[in-house]
């Protein structure tokens, strides 16, 4: 039977799960959702689903259910039919969530929540959408940001879009994007959710959205056109060449530990939705006090659901997986053959979606990146923290040169000839790309936790000033390590991740937990927007789009590769293990011509001697060419060049 609130030319059909509700009913609230008008019980079938038809109510209605049956949160049951509880299937909700402290009220207070609730909204559903490929391809270049930081200080973005998932298909946006050449944005959560309960006392508001409620309702904040809105600008982006992922939270809810809300699967059946320890406690696998139970077959029901109805109705290439080995995780641990990991890679709507795992979370053995099954892409915090020591100056080049070329040591144990791996340098969670060279410890105060929260350990550096600088050498300095970190990610074999606003020097002023910051600290600046950094950023990807994106993300081979010193030799097995060794080029060939990646991690510049063919020149994606020969590299710098003939160069 289908889940949720579906109308028809009578009225409308409800439908909820629950395994262990004795009653359970839905409640009707007139058009503003302040009041309710009615409270119908619903009957219970030998599934467990609890249905009724309701003759006379019609889209547009608001509804909301309520359970009861034990009352026993030490053995994981929250019944209280004063809860009203946001349909897990609603397509829509009239306003977003608001964390107030009687929504954790005991049931024997008698507290009413349906004031404090937003209302499920009874939605028709649009017709679904001819299936399409999806654009994205591995080895593509994949734009991570936040929908409402995005655009809030957009100053092109007319004012009523700011901040929403419209902004996404204004012109001026996808102009951006496409000069940039992204392959696919990647939103960051925009299910809808809640504040962590600790924020409002400190005036603060969740930023990012990884609290979620709804699995299908869309946060209204970024998207108050609901899914037609987000279907637009799926279809926008796509006409321009790009495609769209969702970063998905499907390993805890808002609803948080013992003292959390009841909102929504706590109050429905909290004993099947969350994982239980054998003393009767929620498991904490994800930090955040619950664990959804990804290996039962009600919560696989819900994902799957949520996951199809997205590619079905707004055409979106595929997801990315916040906590991952939640979803392939039950109470032996983590398997990469588990129920819920091979009925994604099975079902016929998502089977050919884009899957990307972040292979981690902070339960036993909980981390296992390189450990997912194809066709999963994998977050590769390896490549993030190698390249990051290589450019701060402890890193090893044989380091750095096993993550340009695909990690082979983490991903190339199979019979793959394409690494998964998703290569970045800075993502949301973190230090941004400026803020790593600016900042050597993190500046998270005004998150009010005594600057506790966040990361420790950055491997970031800051030229000898901690934070912002007037001083032109440091700025100079500063600048030049940025253009280097492009520059690697750039080059690097398999997908690569940029966040927003990394290619023109965002900076968080040192805040690497910004979750809470929905304001300036987060809020993408582009009227201070670096426009040269922004040229080079853009000059990188054309040349990885003209000379590596059909093999981008193609493993290495011996024929088709050699690394050399500066010299032109070949680099020797005591050249690798050489620590004073920072320079090298890696010439590739490929069917069509050959390809250089220069890089120079010591302070003075340097000329790096290149093979030479008759009538052909090396010319590096800036324009300079080769002089007799070798190519030089300015101090702490990467440089891409293309063998072409001479009389063709490329930019």
């Amino acid at each position: 039977m289908t889940l949720g609130a579906i109308p028809d030319e009578r009225g409308t059909h409800f439908a909820v799960w629950s395994g262990a509700a004795e009653r359970v009913w839905v409640s009707l609230f007139d058009k503003s959702g302040d009041h309710e008008v009615a409270r119908r019980e619903l009957s219970r079938g030998e599934d467990g689903v609890f249905s009724l038809h309701v003759a006379g109510i019609g889209e547009g209605a608001r509804y909301g259910f309520r359970a009861d049956g034990s009352y026993d949160p030490a053995a994981g049951l929250w019944f209280d039919p004063a809860k009203l509880l946001t349909d897990p299937y609603s397509l829509t909700i009239d306003r977003a969530y608001c964390y107030d402290p009687r929504l954790a009220a005991r049931r024997d207070e008698r507290i009413d929540t349906a004031a404090l609730m937003p209302k499920s909204v009874v939605t028709r559903l649009p017709p679904e959408l001819d299936q399409q490929a999806p654009l994205f391809k591995p080895g593509g270049l994949i734009y991570e940001l936040n929908v409402r930081g995005f655009s809030m200080q957009h100053p092109d973005v007319p004012e009523h879009k700011r901040g929403t998932i419209a902004a996404l298909a204004e012109p001026v946006i996808i102009e951006h994007l496409l000069k940039l050449g992204v392959s696919a944005v990647e939103l960051m959560p925009v299910h809808a959710w809640i504040d962590e309960r600790h924020l409002p006392p400190l005036g603060l508001s969740n930023a990012w959205g990884y609290n979620p409620v709804s699995y299908f309702a869309l946060d209204p904040r970024l998207a108050p056109g609901g899914l037609t809105e987000l279907r637009e600008t799926v279809a926008a982006l796509r006409q321009a060449g790009i495609g769209t992922i969702f970063d998905v939270v499907f390993n805890h809810t808002g609803e948080s530990d013992g003292q959390g809300p009841t909102l929504s699967l706590r109050g429905l059946d909290a004993q099947t939705y969350f994982r239980h320890g054998a003393d009767g406690r929620l498991v904490n696998d994800t930090g955040t006090g619950n664990t959804l139970a990804c290996d039962h077959r009600a919560v696989q029901r819900l994902v799957l659901d949520s996951l199809r109805h997205f590619v079905l109705y707004a055409g979106v290439d595929g997801y990315r997986f916040d906590l991952a080995p939640i979803l392939g995780r039950d109470a032996q641990g983590f398997s990469p053959q588990a129920e819920l990991l091979q009925a994604m890679r099975q079902d016929p709507v998502l089977a050919d979606r884009v899957l990307i795992a972040e292979p981690w979370d902070i339960g036993p053995n909980g981390y296992q990146l390189g450990n997912f099954p194809t066709p999963f892409l994998e977050w590769n915090d390896r490549y993030r923290d190698d390249v990051r020591r290589f450019w701060r100056g402890d890193g090893s080049l044989a380091a750095l040169a096993t993550r340009l070329s695909g990690s082979s040591d983490i991903f190339g144990n199979g019979d793959a000839n394409e690494t998964p791996s998703v290569n970045f340098i800075a993502a949301h969670d973190g230090m941004t790309l400026a803020d790593l060279t600016a900042y050597a410890h993190k500046h998270n105060a005004a998150n009010g936790e005594d600057n506790r929260d966040g990361h420790d350990d950055n491997l970031s550096w800051n030229h000898g000033v901690e934070g912002a600088s007037d001083d032109p050498a440091i700025q100079n300095a500063r600048r030049r390590d940025i253009r280097a970190m492009l520059g690697t990610l750039f080059a690097s074999t398999g997908t690569i991740m940029l966040t927003a606003g990394d290619e023109f020097g965002r900076t968080q002023r040192g805040n690497n937990n910004a979750y809470a910051q929905d304001n300036e600290i987060s809020w993408l600046d582009w009227a201070n927007a670096d426009a040269e950094l922004l040229k080079h950023a853009q000059a990188l990807s054309r040349f990885r789009r003209s000379f590596l994106d059909l093999n981008a993300a193609a493993f290495l081979s011996n024929a088709d590769v050699s690394w050399q010193r500066p010299d032109g030799q070949a680099f020797t097995e005591g050249d690798w293990h050489d620590g004073q060794n920072r320079q090298l080029a890696l010439i590739r060939k490929t069917d069509s011509w050959r390809i250089a990646i220069l890089i120079n991690g010591a302070d003075q510049p340097c000329t790096l001697a290149l093979p030479h063919h008759e009538g052909l020149a090396w010319i590096a994606f800036d324009g300079a060419e080769a002089e007799e020969g070798r190519m030089t590299c300015p101090a702490r710098s990467v440089v891409l060049a293309a063998e072409r003939p001479v009389a063709n160069a490329f930019y």
